[in-house]
């Protein structure tokens, strides 16, 4: 079927359609290069982080999701870098006993300089709970134990709560990423794409100022969930 005059138009080299085409190419390209380079961006400062040596501040807070992030608070709490250690996002069914046995720390420790918090569900939450006890507390300087690879979300979403305390990056690095060719190994590419991909996200709710869920348990979800499961 023969177009008609006015449809030619649109199809012609220089058209409307072809000219809007063109710029929705153009804008595609710019932002698979902003993604791009933003994750050369995030993967340079993941495998550039280091543990400081001699570091000290008024307190510590560990994120939970591995024994070995606890362990490195607890021994920082062991060797006074801070006064006074939060473990956030604590599942409400771990018993401090639990907890303390798992990091072969002393009770006495324990019982006079350790609080856990049982309300965080997610990094958002972790954040909430850790800037409420930081302000409970009044103190101004933390040292902050996660991954590497998840460090720089979370400083970003303590620093979108708390732009009055010093954040001290004090990263778990369970494998040193700026030493092997990770982005060869599957499993190390897929944990720091997961991890930009999250990244990118909350520094975009950060611009629009988008808010979400508090990330945050109820009283009656802690108290459901920390009693033993019925026979």
């Amino acid at each position: 079927m023969l177009m008609q005059p006015g449809q030619r138009g649109w199809f012609r080299r220089h058209g409307p359609l072809r000219r809007m085409l063109r710029y929705i190419g153009i804008f595609l390209l710019l932002v698979i290069a902003l993604l791009f380079g933003g994750f050369l961006w995030f993967a340079d400062t993941v495998t550039s982080l280091k543990t400081p040596d001699g570091v000290k501040a008024d307190a510590i807070v560990v994120l939970t999701g591995g024994y070995q992030r606890v362990d490195q608070a607890v021994g920082l709490l062991r060797d006074k870098a801070g006064q006074r250690l939060l473990i956030s996002g604590a599942h409400p069914a771990a018993s401090p006993g639990s907890i303390r046995r798992a990091t072969q720390a002393s009770p006495d420790l324990f019982r006079c300089c350790v609080d856990i918090g049982y309300e965080a569900l997610d990094t958002i939450g972790n954040a909430n709970e850790i800037t409420r006890w930081i302000s409970d507390h009044d103190y101004r300087s933390v040292l902050v134990v996660t991954n590497n690879y998840h460090m720089p979300r979370t400083l970003l979403e303590l620093r979108r709560r708390d732009h009055r305390t010093e954040f001290i990056p004090y990263p778990v690095i369970n494998a040193d990423l700026s030493r092997k060719a990770w982005f060869t190994e599957p499993d190390a590419l897929r944990l720091m794409l997961a991890e930009y991909a999250k990244m990118a996200a909350a520094s975009m709710r950060a611009v629009i100022g988008y808010s979400q869920s508090d990330g945050l348990r109820t009283e009656q979800q802690i108290e459901t969930e920390s009693a033993p499961p019925r026979r």
